[in-house]
Protein backbone atom coordinates (compact mmCIF):
# COMPACT_ATOMS: atom_id res chain seq x y z
CA UNK A 1 0.00 0.00 0.00
CA UNK A 2 1.35 3.40 -1.03
CA UNK A 3 2.16 5.73 1.86
CA UNK A 4 0.77 9.32 1.69
CA UNK A 5 3.15 12.14 0.77
CA UNK A 6 4.60 13.58 4.04
CA UNK A 7 4.39 17.13 2.67
CA UNK A 8 0.67 16.76 1.97
CA UNK A 9 0.12 15.28 5.44
CA UNK A 10 1.99 18.22 6.97
CA UNK A 11 -0.09 20.76 5.06
CA UNK A 12 -3.32 19.05 6.13
CA UNK A 13 -2.14 19.03 9.77
CA UNK A 14 -1.19 22.74 9.63
CA UNK A 15 -4.59 23.59 8.08
CA UNK A 16 -6.45 21.71 10.83
CA UNK A 17 -4.38 23.42 13.54
CA UNK A 18 -4.95 26.85 11.98
CA UNK A 19 -8.70 26.30 11.71
CA UNK A 20 -8.85 25.12 15.31
CA UNK A 21 -6.99 28.23 16.45
CA UNK A 22 -9.23 30.55 14.44
CA UNK A 23 -12.32 28.74 15.75
CA UNK A 24 -11.27 29.77 19.27
CA UNK A 25 -9.75 33.20 18.63
CA UNK A 26 -12.30 34.74 16.23
CA UNK A 27 -15.39 34.43 18.51
CA UNK A 28 -13.36 35.63 21.51
CA UNK A 29 -12.05 38.59 19.53
CA UNK A 30 -15.56 39.51 18.30
CA UNK A 31 -16.90 39.43 21.87
CA UNK A 32 -14.13 41.77 23.03
CA UNK A 33 -14.74 44.14 20.10
CA UNK A 34 -18.49 44.28 20.81
CA UNK A 35 -17.83 45.03 24.50
CA UNK A 36 -15.34 47.79 23.63
CA UNK A 37 -17.58 49.32 20.96
CA UNK A 38 -20.70 49.45 23.16
CA UNK A 39 -19.08 50.21 26.51
CA UNK A 40 -16.17 52.55 25.86
CA UNK A 41 -18.37 55.65 25.63
CA UNK A 42 -19.75 55.12 29.14
CA UNK A 43 -16.38 54.61 30.85
CA UNK A 44 -15.80 58.07 32.29
CA UNK A 45 -13.91 59.33 35.33
CA UNK A 46 -17.23 59.75 37.19
CA UNK A 47 -18.23 56.18 36.29
CA UNK A 48 -14.99 54.84 37.77
CA UNK A 49 -14.88 56.96 40.94
CA UNK A 50 -18.46 57.19 42.23
CA UNK A 51 -20.90 54.81 43.90
CA UNK A 52 -24.13 53.64 42.22
CA UNK A 53 -27.20 55.82 42.67
CA UNK A 54 -30.93 55.69 41.96
CA UNK A 55 -31.24 51.93 42.37
CA UNK A 56 -27.93 51.38 40.48
CA UNK A 57 -29.37 53.03 37.33
CA UNK A 58 -26.99 56.00 37.72
CA UNK A 59 -23.58 56.67 39.21
CA UNK A 60 -20.50 54.51 38.98
CA UNK A 61 -18.90 51.25 40.03
CA UNK A 62 -16.21 52.29 42.53
CA UNK A 63 -17.43 49.99 45.39
CA UNK A 64 -17.53 47.02 43.00
CA UNK A 65 -14.00 47.72 41.74
CA UNK A 66 -12.61 48.07 45.27
CA UNK A 67 -14.44 44.91 46.39
CA UNK A 68 -13.07 42.89 43.48
CA UNK A 69 -9.53 44.10 44.20
CA UNK A 70 -9.89 43.19 47.91
CA UNK A 71 -11.10 39.67 47.05
CA UNK A 72 -8.34 39.02 44.51
CA UNK A 73 -5.59 40.28 46.84
CA UNK A 74 -7.02 38.33 49.80
CA UNK A 75 -7.41 35.10 47.82
CA UNK A 76 -3.95 35.27 46.26
CA UNK A 77 -2.34 36.13 49.62
CA UNK A 78 -3.56 32.78 50.92
CA UNK A 79 -3.49 30.61 47.79
CA UNK A 80 -0.01 31.45 46.44
CA UNK A 81 2.11 30.63 49.52
CA UNK A 82 0.00 27.58 50.44
CA UNK A 83 -0.09 26.29 46.86
CA UNK A 84 3.62 26.76 46.15
CA UNK A 85 4.77 25.27 49.47
CA UNK A 86 2.43 22.28 49.06
CA UNK A 87 3.74 21.67 45.54
CA UNK A 88 7.35 21.86 46.75
CA UNK A 89 6.62 19.26 49.43
CA UNK A 90 4.77 16.92 47.06
CA UNK A 91 7.39 17.17 44.31
CA UNK A 92 10.64 17.38 46.28
CA UNK A 93 10.09 15.73 49.67
CA UNK A 94 7.11 13.35 49.61
CA UNK A 95 7.84 9.74 48.78
CA UNK A 96 6.38 8.12 45.68
CA UNK A 97 3.91 5.87 47.51
CA UNK A 98 0.19 5.12 47.26
CA UNK A 99 -0.80 7.95 49.61
CA UNK A 100 1.10 10.54 47.57
CA UNK A 101 -0.45 9.31 44.32
CA UNK A 102 -3.93 9.48 45.87
CA UNK A 103 -3.31 13.05 47.06
CA UNK A 104 -2.05 14.13 43.63
CA UNK A 105 -5.06 12.54 41.94
CA UNK A 106 -7.41 14.25 44.41
CA UNK A 107 -5.81 17.64 43.69
CA UNK A 108 -6.24 17.18 39.93
CA UNK A 109 -9.90 16.18 40.40
CA UNK A 110 -10.56 19.16 42.69
CA UNK A 111 -9.53 21.49 39.84
CA UNK A 112 -12.55 20.27 37.85
CA UNK A 113 -15.22 20.82 40.50
CA UNK A 114 -17.80 23.52 39.56
CA UNK A 115 -17.22 26.83 41.29
CA UNK A 116 -20.73 26.88 42.78
CA UNK A 117 -19.74 23.83 44.88
CA UNK A 118 -16.83 25.81 46.32
CA UNK A 119 -19.26 28.61 47.10
CA UNK A 120 -21.55 26.29 49.06
CA UNK A 121 -18.52 24.77 50.82
CA UNK A 122 -17.25 28.23 51.76
CA UNK A 123 -20.66 29.24 53.07
CA UNK A 124 -20.86 26.12 55.24
CA UNK A 125 -17.31 26.29 56.62
CA UNK A 126 -16.42 29.97 56.82
CA UNK A 127 -19.76 31.78 57.00
CA UNK A 128 -21.74 29.38 59.24
CA UNK A 129 -19.31 27.05 61.10
CA UNK A 130 -16.45 29.53 61.75
CA UNK A 131 -18.97 32.41 62.07
CA UNK A 132 -17.06 34.82 59.81
CA UNK A 133 -20.38 35.84 58.31
CA UNK A 134 -20.70 37.05 54.74
CA UNK A 135 -17.41 38.96 54.62
CA UNK A 136 -14.22 39.66 52.68
CA UNK A 137 -12.46 37.07 54.85
CA UNK A 138 -14.95 34.30 54.03
CA UNK A 139 -15.03 35.19 50.33
CA UNK A 140 -11.23 35.41 50.02
CA UNK A 141 -10.72 32.05 51.76
CA UNK A 142 -13.34 30.44 49.50
CA UNK A 143 -11.65 31.80 46.37
CA UNK A 144 -8.27 30.70 47.73
CA UNK A 145 -9.47 27.11 48.20
CA UNK A 146 -10.92 27.16 44.69
CA UNK A 147 -7.58 28.36 43.26
CA UNK A 148 -5.32 26.00 45.20
CA UNK A 149 -5.63 22.87 42.98
CA UNK A 150 -4.56 24.69 39.81
CA UNK A 151 -1.69 26.53 41.53
CA UNK A 152 -0.42 23.28 43.10
CA UNK A 153 -0.66 21.38 39.81
CA UNK A 154 1.03 24.13 37.76
CA UNK A 155 3.79 24.55 40.36
CA UNK A 156 4.44 20.80 40.50
CA UNK A 157 4.73 20.64 36.70
CA UNK A 158 7.13 23.61 36.73
CA UNK A 159 9.30 22.04 39.45
CA UNK A 160 9.34 18.68 37.63
CA UNK A 161 10.52 20.39 34.41
CA UNK A 162 13.81 21.42 36.04
CA UNK A 163 16.41 18.77 35.01
CA UNK A 164 17.38 16.35 37.77
CA UNK A 165 21.05 16.94 36.90
CA UNK A 166 20.72 20.50 38.30
CA UNK A 167 19.78 19.06 41.68
CA UNK A 168 22.56 16.44 41.56
CA UNK A 169 25.25 19.00 40.78
CA UNK A 170 24.09 21.29 43.59
CA UNK A 171 23.97 18.44 46.11
CA UNK A 172 27.39 17.17 45.01
CA UNK A 173 28.84 20.61 45.77
CA UNK A 174 27.71 20.32 49.39
CA UNK A 175 24.45 22.26 49.31
CA UNK A 176 21.57 20.97 51.42
CA UNK A 177 18.31 19.90 49.83
CA UNK A 178 16.53 23.11 50.87
CA UNK A 179 19.43 25.24 49.56
CA UNK A 180 19.19 23.36 46.26
CA UNK A 181 15.44 23.99 46.05
CA UNK A 182 15.74 27.65 47.03
CA UNK A 183 18.71 28.64 44.86
CA UNK A 184 18.50 26.20 41.92
CA UNK A 185 15.05 24.64 41.48
CA UNK A 186 12.76 27.58 42.31
CA UNK A 187 14.56 30.24 40.19
CA UNK A 188 14.43 27.93 37.16
CA UNK A 189 10.75 27.08 37.63
CA UNK A 190 9.38 30.58 38.35
CA UNK A 191 7.99 31.18 34.80
CA UNK A 192 5.88 28.01 35.00
CA UNK A 193 4.70 28.84 38.51
CA UNK A 194 3.67 32.33 37.40
CA UNK A 195 1.64 30.85 34.53
CA UNK A 196 -0.59 29.00 37.00
CA UNK A 197 -0.88 32.06 39.22
CA UNK A 198 -1.86 34.29 36.26
CA UNK A 199 -4.65 31.91 35.29
CA UNK A 200 -6.02 31.88 38.82
CA UNK A 201 -5.88 35.66 39.26
CA UNK A 202 -8.17 35.96 36.25
CA UNK A 203 -10.46 33.28 37.60
CA UNK A 204 -10.64 34.90 41.06
CA UNK A 205 -11.53 38.29 39.54
CA UNK A 206 -14.24 36.91 37.26
CA UNK A 207 -15.99 34.25 39.34
CA UNK A 208 -19.50 34.92 40.59
CA UNK A 209 -20.73 31.68 42.18
CA UNK A 210 -18.15 31.38 45.03
CA UNK A 211 -18.69 34.97 46.20
CA UNK A 212 -22.46 34.84 45.78
CA UNK A 213 -22.84 32.85 49.02
CA UNK A 214 -19.89 34.19 51.01
CA UNK A 215 -19.32 37.90 50.51
CA UNK A 216 -21.01 39.69 47.62
CA UNK A 217 -23.67 42.28 48.41
CA UNK A 218 -26.33 43.39 45.92
CA UNK A 219 -25.79 47.07 46.76
CA UNK A 220 -23.56 48.96 49.21
CA UNK A 221 -23.15 52.74 49.14
CA UNK A 222 -19.71 52.81 50.82
CA UNK A 223 -16.35 51.10 50.80
CA UNK A 224 -15.32 48.28 53.21
CA UNK A 225 -13.45 49.18 56.38
CA UNK A 226 -12.47 45.71 57.65
CA UNK A 227 -12.12 42.11 56.46
CA UNK A 228 -15.45 41.29 58.15
CA UNK A 229 -17.41 43.65 55.88
CA UNK A 230 -19.43 42.64 52.85
CA UNK A 231 -18.42 44.13 49.52
CA UNK A 232 -19.78 44.58 46.05
CA UNK A 233 -17.88 42.80 43.27
CA UNK A 234 -17.76 43.48 39.56
CA UNK A 235 -18.98 40.02 38.40
CA UNK A 236 -21.91 40.13 40.83
CA UNK A 237 -22.66 43.77 39.96
CA UNK A 238 -22.67 42.93 36.25
CA UNK A 239 -25.02 40.00 36.88
CA UNK A 240 -27.33 42.20 38.99
CA UNK A 241 -27.63 45.09 36.53
CA UNK A 242 -28.08 42.66 33.62
CA UNK A 243 -30.80 40.49 35.13
CA UNK A 244 -32.33 42.11 38.21
CA UNK A 245 -32.67 45.81 37.44
CA UNK A 246 -35.07 46.92 34.68
CA UNK A 247 -34.69 50.02 32.52
CA UNK A 248 -30.93 50.33 32.88
CA UNK A 249 -29.01 51.53 29.85
CA UNK A 250 -27.32 48.83 27.80
CA UNK A 251 -24.21 51.01 27.55
CA UNK A 252 -23.74 50.85 31.34
CA UNK A 253 -23.78 47.04 31.27
CA UNK A 254 -21.18 46.93 28.53
CA UNK A 255 -19.08 49.53 30.36
CA UNK A 256 -19.10 47.39 33.52
CA UNK A 257 -18.04 44.35 31.48
CA UNK A 258 -15.31 46.42 29.84
CA UNK A 259 -13.91 47.55 33.20
CA UNK A 260 -13.89 43.94 34.45
CA UNK A 261 -12.15 42.86 31.25
CA UNK A 262 -9.62 45.67 31.58
CA UNK A 263 -8.93 44.83 35.23
CA UNK A 264 -8.21 41.19 34.39
CA UNK A 265 -6.16 42.15 31.33
CA UNK A 266 -4.11 44.67 33.35
CA UNK A 267 -3.26 42.21 36.12
CA UNK A 268 -2.43 39.49 33.60
CA UNK A 269 -0.24 41.85 31.59
CA UNK A 270 1.86 42.74 34.63
CA UNK A 271 2.31 39.08 35.52
CA UNK A 272 3.15 38.16 31.90
CA UNK A 273 5.81 40.91 31.74
CA UNK A 274 7.38 39.66 34.97
CA UNK A 275 7.31 36.08 33.66
CA UNK A 276 8.93 37.11 30.36
CA UNK A 277 11.75 38.92 32.17
CA UNK A 278 12.41 35.90 34.38
CA UNK A 279 12.26 33.51 31.41
CA UNK A 280 14.96 35.49 29.59
CA UNK A 281 17.31 34.86 32.53
CA UNK A 282 17.09 31.10 32.07
CA UNK A 283 20.35 29.67 30.84
CA UNK A 284 18.96 26.35 29.57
Amino acid sequence: MRRPDPRISQKIAFAILLLSTLFVLVPAGLIVLVIIKNGLGAVTWEFLTTAPRNGMREGGILPAMVGTACLVVGAMSVAIPLGVLSAIYLNEYAGQNLLTRVIKLAIINLAGIPSVVYGLFGMGIFVIFLKFGASILAGSLTLAIMNLPVIITATREALASVPQSFREVSLSLGASKWQTIRHVVLPNSIPGILTGIILEISRAAGETAPILFTVAAFYLPGLPTSVFDQVMALPMHLYAISTQIPNIELEVRYATALVLLGLVFGVNSMAIIIRAKLRRKKAW
